[in-house]
């Protein structure tokens, strides 16, 4: 579905009461509190957010129906005739407006919720199913599981009024989608925070998805993510679009992807839709990436993931043709994953992958050897060393791996030749500390770090910004096929940045005579420290007597 642009109801100013997106989602997160403990947490998480979809749903629809009886060629039309036209759902959708029938709009369902003979569970059902029949984007995407033995119907009667509370239209200039966009990634950053451990299948941090596509500058081509949980790679990537090139240029990518949960594939094409992105990228069931690849003639121009770390427990065929470089082993996935990803680029298709810091090293089980396979084929553009404590999911360590399949100059493109060099960053001293346990990627760190890379690939942004690559000692170097090789093919960029260089003070005390200054004070407080002994031993003798 392409973007949609939403325009503001004539002379609708700011709600009152809510000022702010700040304001919706603490009413929205108050509202989910009221069916905390009555269900398990992966289906709470989908209850919620299917709920606040529909609520946007219903509002902007609203808007658009307002927007249309305003319009003076349409208040001259008869009554009788008017009321045809409003409800006609080629002028909603030809505006880029989900259509929502009569009783699946929001109102209808707050005025009959506490009336329904068999409970607003049934009405909500209701309403999914009609929204998916009239708007074949999100057929199969939206949860039926309200009118279900284990809801409490009566908590999701006091749901629905607190959700009636929020509105995404009228907030001046800013488009309901926008303000749906925020309220869905600060749920799945709030869920991602309850959930802990299992969060990891359907979340990754803002601010590494944010570096992998400041790096990888997706302008415009294909989009790929095998193991894309909610999305938000592909979200930030059209973010990344709109940002630069603006608006009615997002549609300049185009996203695909897969995920083998089907709860977490429901999110990501709620997701998609939600930020104006075609639901189809996902593919229309979930699957799993090793054992059914629903997309195996792909060429991606950029591919970007952040699979589960040091996965066991995979679907591995020995005789996979993705496995070119050597075959992964069953005890761990990260090899297969990498693989997996370089068989989807095309011949000059680039990728981010986030994952554990395990992999830049070991040889277990023929990892090294699939490794030095891959650093000879001259695929590995850069390697970024993270901070700690950017997952709440996990305390495991994590790197970026950058690849690419063509590093020479690009004719026209005018890069920089990197043919047997890749990129080290020492990034593991960077963010922030948002609490005890959780560490950001400040907007400093991002540029810092994507402003190196394209540095040292001499992008078009970095010659626009006039910026040169270096190396850094303590925190970024290039090194040849033949240097990595004499390190035995280990990626850890500490190995090859060095210590950084401590700026020496012209005003310091030269090193030798600080020497003689402390040997002579390390002397005197020995003294000292005798005269203090032996005090001490004088005074306890005259309490022995």
């Amino acid at each position: 579905m392409p973007p949609r642009k939403r325009a503001t109801a004539s002379g609708q100013g700011e709600l009152p009461g809510i000022s702010s997106t700040k304001e919706i989602q603490d009413i929205l997160w108050k509202a989910a509190d009221k069916l905390r403990g009555s269900m398990d947490a992966a289906q709470y998480k989908e209850f919620v957010l299917g709920l606040v979809f529909l609520k946007y749903v219903s509002d902007a629809f609203a808007e658009q129906r307002a927007k249309l009886a305003a319009d003076p060629e349409i208040a001259e039309i008869p009554a009788h005739r008017r009321d045809a036209f409003l409800e006609d759902p080629e002028e909603y959708i030809g505006n880029h407006v989900f259509w929502v029938s009569p009783t699946a709009r929001w109102d209808y369902i707050s005025a009959n919720a506490a009336s329904a003979n068999d409970g607003v569970g049934a009405l909500l059902d209701d309403a999914m199913d009609s929204l998916m029949k009239d708007n074949k984007s999100l057929l199969g995407v939206l949860p039926k599981i309200f009118n279900k033995d284990n809801v409490d119907q009566e908590r999701l009667k006091q749901l629905v009024d607190l959700i009636s509370d929020a509105r995404f239209t009228g907030h001046g200039d800013r488009p309901a989608q926008d303000v749906l966009g925020e309220v869905y990634e600060y749920f799945l950053e709030k869920f991602a925070r309850a959930e802990g451990k299992r969060a990891g299948e359907f979340y990754t941090p803002a601010s590494v998805v944010r570096l992998i596509v400041e790096v990888l500058e997706p302008y415009e081509g294909r989009v790929y993510d095998p193991a894309c949980g909610s999305g938000g790679m592909f979200v930030q990537s059209g973010k990344f679009v709109a940002r630069r090139r603006g608006v009615d240029h997002s549609h300049d990518i185009a996203v695909y992807g897969q995920e083998a949960n089907e709860r977490t594939w429901r999110l990501a094409k709620m997701n998609l839709a939600i930020h104006g992105m075609d639901p189809q990228g996902v593919g229309n069931r979930w699957a799993d990436t090793f054992a059914d690849d629903k997309l195996p003639d792909l060429k991606a121009d950029f591919v970007m993931a952040n699979p589960p770390f040091n996965m066991s427990d995979w679907e591995r065929k020995e005789k996979d043709p993705r496995w070119a470089y050597g075959a992964p082993p069953q005890s761990n996935a990260n090899y297969a994953w990498l693989q997996h990803i370089i068989s989807k680029l095309g011949d000059r298709g680039a990728a981010g992958v986030v994952l554990s810091n395990g992999s830049m090293s070991s040889k277990q089980s023929g990892e090294g050897e699939i490794r030095q396979a891959i650093v000879d084929a001259d695929l590995v553009a850069c390697m970024v060393a993270l901070p700690g404590n950017l997952f709440r999911t996990t305390a495991i360590p994590a790197c970026l791996w950058f690849l690419t399949k063509d590093k020479t100059s690009q004719g026209a493109k005018g890069l920089s030749d990197r043919r047997s060099e890749t990129l080290f960053i020492d990034a593991r001293s960077m963010g922030t500390m948002l609490d005890r346990t959780e560490r950001v990627l400040t907007e400093a760190d991002l540029e810092k770090i994507s402003d190196t890379y394209h540095a040292w690939r001499g992008t078009k942004s970095a010659r626009e910004k006039g910026l040169t690559y270096e190396n850094v000692p303590g925190y970024c170097y290039t090194a040849k096929i033949d240097e990595i090789a004499k390190h035995d093919y280990v990626l850890t960029p500490g190995r090859y940045v060095g210590a950084a260089e401590v700026e020496e003070d012209p005003d310091a005390e030269p090193v030798d005579a600080r020497i003689v200054r402390l040997t002579k004070e390390l002397f005197a407080c020995l003294d000292d420290s005798a005269r203090l002994d032996a005090a001490v031993r004088e005074e306890l003798g005259r309490i022995d007597d």
